[in-house]
């Protein structure tokens, strides 16, 4: 009985997922989630692993959210896209910021440890797009390989000293009380397979994407709209 009413999602990670998750267990409604990227989130509804996943990949050539790589990893499968945040990413970095970083032109400095996010997170995407823009090398940035699965995780090698600086959203590195060098605005949106957007099951979902509290409570974490 409790897995019948467990939602499963699958795909990149954001901090109003555990919003969700709070909210929907009023609504007898489990939210469980698997942080493995937004391309992972996106193979996972195709084999039909998920009920939705969470995603911001940006197409470079069209400046688009989602929908160019939505039909080249499902295109049979017709969905319903939720537009749900607008989030700020930018740099993580130590209080203080006492190696003075600015921006990705600092990240090919020898004494700057960056710590990256793991190949398919729309994250990581956004950062090859801008590297490309600037003309930075990849391995020019000392610790491009080292890799995390989530924002929390790239704040916390930040907090623990283990890099100086990782891209991430603005909400994580408040969370472990760091700063943030803002850079970029993104959309993150849910993409719902259509079985699933008519189910029961989601019903309560789409009822607190229209709750005021939920709202609030989203608006109210750093960077968010």
């Amino acid at each position: 009985a409790e897995i019948e009413k467990t939602i499963l999602v699958i795909g990149s990670h954001d901090l109003t997922l555990d919003l969700m998750a709070q909210f929907l267990s009023h609504h007898d409604r489990r939210l469980a989630s698997a942080n493995v990227g937004s391309q992972g989130g996106l193979v996972a509804l195709r084999r039909g692993e998920a009920h939705f996943a969470g995603s911001h990949l940006l197409n470079p050539d069209t400046g688009e959210y989602n929908i160019s790589y939505i039909r080249q990893y499902m295109p049979n499968i017709p969905v319903k896209i939720v537009a749900l945040v607008g989030r700020e990413q930018g740099l993580i970095v130590k209080k203080g910021n006492p190696k003075g970083i600015k921006g990705l032109g600092d990240l090919s400095r020898h004494d700057v440890q960056f710590v990256n996010r793991q190949r398919g997170a729309g994250t990581r995407v956004l950062l090859d797009y801008h590297l490309n823009l600037m003309t930075i090398s990849q391995s020019s940035i000392v610790g491009y390989l080292q890799e995390e699965y989530t924002h929390l995780g790239v704040a916390a090698a930040v907090a623990s000293g283990r890099a100086d600086c990782g891209l991430g959203i603005a909400a994580a590195a408040q969370a472990l009380d760091l700063d943030f060098v803002p850079l970029f605005q993104e959309r993150y949106d849910l993409v719902i397979p259509r079985e699933h957007a008519e189910s029961d099951l989601l019903a309560p979902l789409f009822g607190l994407l229209a709750d005021t509290a939920f709202r609030k409570a989203v608006s109210q974490l750093t960077g968010y709209d």
